[in-house]
C-alpha cells in the first residue's frame, strides 16, 4: 500500500484532557510533521473534580456547567498541540461523562455508558469513513485505569475499526512501568500541595508488553501547554503534574503504545512506520 499524503491519524478519547494526558506529545509530534490529526472526544467531562476553588460552582452537583467550561479548555489544548480537526462523538453534548464505577452519574440518560455500543460505534465509523485514517489510537480493554468511559471508548473503537477497511493499525495508549518509576525517582521540587505516589499506586503497563515507543522529547513544551489549558483538572509544573487527587506524576520524554491490530514491522518507534513500504 501507499500512504495518503498527508498520512492520517485519529485519536479516540473519553474526556477533555485525556488527549493531552495520554497522547499529547504524540499528537504534537505528528501534527508538526504534517500528518492530518483528528481527535474525537466522547463526552464533555461534566463529572470531573474541579481543582480551582473559585470554579467549584461549575460542578455537576451545583450549576452543572463544567462541561461547557471544559469545551473551552479543550479548544485551547488542541491549539497548543496543533490539532485543527477536533470532533465530539455524535456531536457536542450527545454523550455525558459517566463518572467512575457505580456512581449515580452512570444512570443519567445521556451517560456514555448508558448508550448503545452499536450506535456509538456507528457514529465513530462514520467519522472513520470520512477521514480515512490509517492509524487509530484509543485505550486498552481496561481503559488504562478502569474508568467506565475509557472502557467504552475502547469498545467502540474496536467495533468501529472492524467495520472500516482503511484502518491499517490500531494502538492502545498506555503508560510505561519503567519510565514512570524512573520519572518518579527523578521528581524534585514537587510543590507542597502534592505528594509523591506510593509504589504501585500509578497505573502502568509492563514494558515487555509495550510494542511502540514514540519519542516526544522535542514536543514536551507543547504537551505541557496543553495540560495547563486543562486548569480545572490538572496542576502543572516544569517536571510534572497532578490531577485532583494531588499525586505527583512525571512528564517523561516518550509516550507508549501497544499494537492491537495491523503489521508490527516498522512500528517500534513510529505509528506509521513501515506502512508505506508494503
Amino acid at each position: 500500500m501507499t500512504l495518503t499524503a498527508p498520512p492520517r491519524l485519529l485519536f479516540v478519547h473519553a474526556h477533555p484532557d485525556d488527549e493531552s494526558l495520554w497522547t499529547g506529545g504524540t499528537i504534537a509530534r505528528y501534527a508538526a510533521s504534517g500528518a492530518h490529526v483528528t481527535v474525537i472526544t466522547c463526552t464533555l467531562g461534566e463529572e470531573g473534580e474541579i481543582i480551582p476553588p473559585a470554579l467549584a460552582h461549575l460542578a455537576a452537583g451545583a450549576a452543572d456547567q463544567l462541561g461547557g467550561f471544559r469545551v473551552g479548555e479543550l479548544r485551547s489544548a488542541c491549539a497548543a498541540l496543533g490539532v485543527t480537526d477536533h470532533r465530539f462523538l455524535g456531536g457536542i453534548g450527545r454523550w455525558r461523562d459517566s463518572g467512575m464505577v457505580d456512581v449515580p452519574a452512570n444512570a443519567h440518560p445521556r451517560a456514555f455508558v448508558q448508550g448503545s455500543v452499536e450506535e456509538q460505534a456507528a457514529q465513530l465509523a462514520e467519522v472513520l469513513r470520512e477521514v480515512k485514517p490509517q492509524v487509530v489510537v484509543s485505550y486498552d480493554a481496561f481503559g488504562g485505569y478502569g474508568h467506565p468511559d475509557h472502557i467504552r471508548a475502547h469498545e467502540i473503537t474496536v467495533a468501529a475499526c472492524a467495520q472500516v477497511s482503511d484502518v491499517e493499525r490500531v494502538f492502545y495508549a498506555v503508560t510505561s512501568r519503567d519510565a514512570t518509576e524512573a520519572g518518579v525517582r527523578a521528581l524534585e521540587n514537587v510543590p507542597e500541595a502534592f505528594r509523591l505516589p506510593e509504589p504501585g499506586e500509578l497505573p502502568v503497563t509492563p514494558d515487555e508488553d509495550i510494542t511502540t515507543v514514540v519519542d516526544i522529547s522535542e514536543h514536551l513544551i507543547a504537551k505541557r501547554r496543553a495540560l495547563r489549558a486543562h486548569s480545572t483538572q490538572v496542576s502543572v509544573w516544569d517536571e510534572g503534574y497532578a490531577l485532583s487527587n494531588g499525586i505527583a506524576q512525571p512528564l517523561v520524554g516518550s509516550e507508549y503504545y501497544v499494537l492491537a491490530k495491523g503489521p508490527a514491522e516498522g512500528a517500534a518507534a513510529d505509528l506509521f512506520g513501515g506502512l508505506g513500504e508494503r
